[in-house]
């Protein structure tokens, strides 16, 4: 079993900045993509930002410029820097991982619990 454990929310101004972190833990082998989801009440749940093993993202147009997301291999542990952070930018945030088991190479798709972020104006 693999458990995906978020961290950084928050409530912060219009302007401001969080940073957001998970860490996988578990039957592991090797993490493929990682990624962050948001979801504000009442609306779908929503690609923010990807990251590809090797480092390629993908990011939601309303973000770029304003997000960045990372991640250490060796700590198996996704980061979403959020600068300039919007009213719209608030939601929960779900960290998303593709994981290749240790116990017998499959390949899940694995969420963490969520994380509130909410921007005042």
């Amino acid at each position: 079993q693999v458990q995906l454990v978020e961290s950084g929310g928050g409530l912060v101004q219009e302007g401001g900045s969080l940073r957001l972190s998970c860490a996988a833990s578990g039957s592991i082998f090797s993490i493929n993509t990682m990624g962050w989801y948001r979801q504000a009440p009442g609306k779908q749940r929503d690609l923010v930002a990807a990251i590809t093993h090797g480092g390629s993202t993908n990011y939601a147009d309303s973000v770029k410029g304003r997000f960045t997301i990372s991640r250490d291999n060796a700590k198996n542990t996704v980061y979403l820097q959020m600068n300039s952070l919007k009213p719209e930018d608030t939601a929960v945030y779900y960290c998303n991982a593709r994981v290749y088991s240790s116990y017998d190479f499959s390949e899940n798709i694995y969420w963490g619990q969520g994380t509130q972020v909410t921007v005042s104006s």
